[in-house]
Order: structure tokens, then sequence, then C-alpha cells
């Protein structure tokens, strides 16, 4: 229970990594509040399995790329578990479609960075008021950020390039305040992320390039999540760690 009384946000946390990241945070002692934008059933039955467990936990819908949300999200969980917040785990994002750059538009340009970078931007400045020392951010990026992502993943790729190079300068930052960022780049997991938008030949065929021959799995990303904000990474921080089963070297 190393994460006991501790408050954790975690953007995005109802479904696949989310859904882990919440569920992990909870079983190890954190009241953990599961922001979701659109699909409230996932969110409810992570709700309900943190309950189950016995863990402590609320759910919020609000769209992380708008001010007025933001500031609802962070209210309420003031409100609810007391006046600071503990953890952040900004997770919220997304492709939204796979295009060239002959195709794109600049709406879809903006989506798609508000999405993945905008979002984070907002409930970090948000919350700063309530982050004290001892507290903790967990940024997701992406192994697309490091090597340019693939075909029609340009902007996706952008933006988690972006979120690594915030990473770096929110440690530099926030760091006199005893507050650390560091961020996850993860590969190839198994989640409805890749279910949209992968094909499962050139899935299996990355699976298959990795050096452990398979693909991760959300838990696995949880796990390092609750690495970075636990006390075991106390002098962690700017750290962009790459979780990927070898598929690429930093």
């Amino acid at each position: 229970m190393r994460f006991k009384d501790k408050i954790a946000i975690v953007t995005g946390g109802g479904r696949d990594i989310g859904k882990s990241v919440s569920v992990r945070l909870a079983s190890e002692g954190a009241k953990v509040v599961i922001n979701y934008r659109s699909n409230a059933a996932e969110a409810e039955a992570t709700l309900a399995q943190i309950e189950a467990a016995g863990g402590v936990a609320m759910i919020h819908r609000a769209d992380v790329t708008r001010a007025e949300d933001v500031t609802g999200l962070i209210a309420a969980t003031t409100a609810a578990y007391g006046g600071h917040v503990d953890f952040l785990v900004n997770l919220a994002g997304g492709m939204v479609a796979r295009k060239t750059l002959a195709e794109m538009d600049v709406a879809f340009f903006d989506e798609v960075m508000d999405l993945n970078l905008k979002s984070a931007f907002l409930v970090t400045k948000a919350a700063l008021p309530y982050l004290g020392k001892g507290s903790a951010i967990v940024n997701i990026a992406s192994l697309a950020g490091r090597d340019g992502g693939g075909p029609g993943a340009s902007i996706y790729a952008t933006s988690k390039g972006a979120m690594m190079s915030l990473t770096r300068a929110w440690a530099k930052e926030l760091g006199p305040q005893g507050i650390r960022v560091n961020a996850l780049c993860p590969g190839l997991i198994g989640t409805s992320f890749h279910d949209i938008f992968s094909k499962p030949e050139g899935r299996a065929a990355t699976a298959g390039n990795t050096p452990l021959r398979r693909e991760g799995h959300p838990d696995e990303v949880a796990s390092a999540v609750a690495y970075l904000l636990s006390e075991d990474a106390a002098f962690l921080t700017g750290v962009n760690l790459d979780i990927n089963g070898g598929l690429f070297f930093s």
C-alpha cells in the first residue's frame, strides 16, 4: 500500500492502459479520479472493479481539451478528496485517423495536437496549485515520438515528440518545487488503439520483430507508471522511459 491515501488523477482512465493504471494505483492505496470523455460505461466498469477490490475511486466526465472542463475536473477532485493532488497521469490522447500530409487539413492537425498535447498542458496547469513537494507527474508519450510513427501518423508522432520535450522542460521548471515529471514511451501495446488503427498483419509483423516476440500488455505499462510515481523513482525526473520490448533503443 505504498500509495495509501495519495490522490491520483488519471486522464483517459476508464479503458485500456488508463484502466490498468487506475486499477493499479487504487490497488496500492491511492484514491483515484478516473477521467473519461465519452465512454461512461467503461469508466463505470473500471470504478466497479476498483470498488469490488476494496479500493477508493470516483469517475468524472471531462473533455480535457477544454479549459472549462479541466477546471471542473480539478474542482471535483479537490472537493472529494481534499485540497491537494499527489499524482497526475496525463494519458488521454489518440491518433484520430491515419492521414498523409496531402490528406490532412488544419482542423485535423489542431484536433490531434489538442488531444495529445494541449490536454496535458491544460490539466497540468490547472492541477499545479494543488501539487506539492513529493508529488509526481507521468505523461504518456509514444515510441512514435522517437521514430516518427507509422504511415499516416505524422501529427500523432509530432504531438508525442512534443510531449517528450515538454516532460523535460517541466522537470527542470518544477523540480525546485519538489515535483517530479517523467514520461513513458510505449511501443506496441495490446489495446483498442491498435484494434482500430493497425492492420492485423502489420501488428503481427511488429510483434515478431520485437526482441521479446510479443505485444506489451496494458498492465505492464501500469507497472511502469506506478514505479515512476513511487519513491523508488525519487531521483528520476525528466526521463522518457521506453517500454517496447526492445523494439527501439533510444
